[in-house]
């Protein structure tokens, strides 16, 4: 048996179970690893800061079958890659955080950039364990990808003290753990269409993580025979195709007044790879009636509020392969007239842009531009704001794994989500809707871009305000704006600076053309939109 470092086999064992690539800031506390990384087939993308590390391994968690990968170091480093962590646990998306530490025998002595892993990651993580048995250093890796994408997916975080890095251990792998897609049993399926034959106003939604294209499309063409309109959680937005006749949008911040409704008026709610959570419900406040089913492999249904009249412990696509292809939706008949269709109509209103006015670039215009010029399968990343109102509105989502946004609100991921995008999935179109405050958290991520090759469109909505707390400030506080005005670079130019293309668009009849020479450019390109500061989210006549 041969011999290698502790490491090093970590780096062996990461290959063994597929992973592709690794999102690091590097630091003298994993230089072991970093030494195993040199020559290995994953790809080690050096980010600019460990936030921007740390959303990267979210996205790339998010957008394929596997957790993310991101190594930092102690301390200070640690501390930055906290709010993917965070991220990773609200939204339930699995990543592995490896986080180099202080040798052991410097523990307790406040040394330097000491701090406590568990004390620090415990509330927010699925499992945190440190690597002080150099032996084990395959198990442990093996058994933090089996946690992340189990149950309800999640973080694990790996400390690794520098001092067993380098010890010497058998050069030997272990078998990856397979997860199970438990499937829903036979009598929970039965108990399921008996709800569904006596509902009048049935409502399914959807969320969360493991949607492929074909798991949604089975979902959504059976909603479609059994006349059961399909919203979508709260920036889970690409589970099911936008095409479907199914589709009647979303919830959470940005829906639709009839959508909010809708959730109040159902007598039966399916929830399917989701729970009824705050934002979804408006603050624990709509949805609460109805009979409820959920179905999802978390056991404990962390985040779910309210009643639970079945819970039927399945994979999402295990579940949307369990449901027949072609029975007859004999509950059809009992639905309340109108209630299918007038959903998907309400939908396709709501979701048609129209002019928003004011100065600037109108985000609505420029919103109908993109509809037409996007490819079908375009990835979509945005951070948190006001600006991400549009695309969520108004753009569609008709291929799996074509979302990559923070459900719990963190700023600063568009531009390190594209940059993952991008690298996850080269032959696709990757588009990035920043405002101008979540982009400048990580805009700097750009030049990761560039020595990459990963490319995109960033568009930069600049309106000089964090707009969402400035509208909280209008309506709590009027006249008092305190603490939400910014001074902004000339974005176009800094794109330039790193190598990227970059152009400044002043009027809104000029985006299109604009659009496209991003586009032809094949770099990572950045359009600088200013907007009206006064308009703070999409103006129609229906909401």
């Amino acid at each position: 048996m041969s011999t290698t470092t502790a490491g090093h086999l970590i780096v062996s064992q990461l290959e063994r179970a597929g992973i592709r690539r690794v999102y690091t800031v590097p630091g003298e506390s994993f230089l072991d690893v970093l030494d195993g990384l040199h020559g290995s087939p994953i790809t080690n993308v050096v980010a600019r800061q460990e936030g921007g590390a740390g959303f990267m391994a979210l996205a790339e968690g998010r957008l394929t079958e596997l957790p993310g990968v991101a190594m930092v170091t102690r301390g200070p480093g640690a501390a930055n890659a906290f709010i993917a962590i965070h991220t990773a646990h609200q939204d339930a998306t699995p990543l592995l955080l490896f986080v180099g530490l202080i040798p052991v025998a410097d523990r307790g002595r406040e040394s330097f950039q000491e701090f406590d892993i568990n004390a620090w990651f415990g509330s927010t993580a699925k499992k945190v364990v440190t690597l002080d048995d150099a032996a084990s250093a395959a198990r442990v890796v093996d058994d933090a990808i089996f946690t992340a994408l189990s149950g309800r997916p999640g973080p694990v975080v790996i400390g690794l003290p520098e001092d067993v890095l380098v010890h010497v251990v058998e050069d030997a792998t272990v078998e990856p753990r397979k997860v199970a897609r438990t499937r829903p049993a036979v009598a929970d399926m039965e108990d399921l269409n008996q709800k569904l034959e006596k509902a009048r106003k049935p409502l399914i939604v959807v969320g969360g993580e493991s949607w492929t294209q074909e798991s949604g499309e089975q979902l959504a063409a059976w909603a479609t025979r059994h006349s059961i309109p399909v919203l979508a959680d709260f920036r889970a937005y690409d589970a099911v195709p936008h095409r479907s006749d199914a589709y009647a949008g979303f919830l959470g911040y940005g829906r639709s007044d009839a959508n909010a409704q809708r959730l109040d008026d159902a007598d039966l709610i399916v929830f399917v790879g989701c729970v009824r959570g705050d934002v979804l419900s408006d603050g624990y406040k709509r949805g609460l009636n109805a009979e409820t089913v959920v179905v999802n492999a978390d056991a404990n249904l962390l985040g779910h509020f309210g009643r639970v009249d079945q819970h039927i412990i399945a994979d999402v696509t295990a579940f949307a392969a369990s449901l027949p292809a072609t029975d007859a939706a004999d509950s059809v008949g009992n639905r309340e007239e109108g209630w299918f269709a007038s959903a998907r109509a309400d939908q396709l209103t709501f979701s048609t842009p129209r002019p928003d006015g004011g100065i600037g670039v109108d985000l609505g215009a420029a919103m109908e531009v993109l509809k037409k010029e996007m490819a079908d399968d375009a990835v979509l990343t945005f951070g948190a704001g006001n600006h991400a109102l549009w695309p969520a509105r108004y753009l569609d989502h008709n291929s799996a794994n074509s979302l990559a946004a923070p459900r719990n609100g963190a700023m600063g991921m568009g531009i390190p989500a594209a940059v993952a995008a991008s690298l996850a999935y080269p032959g696709r179109q990757v588009i990035s809707v920043a405002g101008d405050g979540c982009f400048m958290m990580n805009g700097q991520e750009i030049a990761t871009a560039m020595g990459y090759g990963a490319a995109f469109i960033v568009l930069v909505v600049d309106n000089g305000i964090f707009a969402t707390i400035r509208e909280h400030q209008e309506a709590h506080y009027p006249d008092r704006p305190s603490g939400t005005h910014m001074t902004n670079p000339d974005f176009a130019a800094l794109a330039r600076s790193y190598g990227g293309y970059g152009e400044r668009v002043d009027r809104t009849e000029d985006f299109a053309a604009a659009f496209r020479r991003a586009v032809d450019s094949g770099l990572p390109a950045l359009l600088h939109l200013p907007q009206d500061p006064t308009t703070r989210s999409p103006k129609t006549s229906t909401n």
